[in-house]
């Protein structure tokens, strides 16, 4: 189902920030980042933002992307979402 454009609190395009929260892997960082540029291949992997949990157990990642549609925001989701080492995606 597609949400009308003028009913969207996100003006399109802008720079929209996306949180994920994963189990520490060495290739956390680099499987996320090549499921973002699939989604926004102007993505640039040097902005990502890494902070990992008070136990080392996760890695909390900040991912801003260009988003040009609430298809696109939605397909980003499911595919970070979809991903075993993700926990969380906000």
């Amino acid at each position: 189902m597609s949400i009308p454009e003028s009913d969207s609190l996100i003006k399109y395009p802008s720079e929209f920030p996306i949180k994920v929260m994963g189990k520490q892997t060495p290739e956390l960082a680099q499987v996320l980042t090549a499921i973002v540029l699939e989604y926004d291949p102007a993505f640039d992997a040097a902005t990502v933002e890494m902070r990992p949990s008070k136990g080392g157990n996760y890695m909390g990642l900040t991912f801003t992307v260009n988003a040009t549609s609430r298809e696109q925001l939605d397909g980003l989701y499911r595919a970070l979402h979809g991903h075993p080492l993700v926990s969380v995606v906000l």
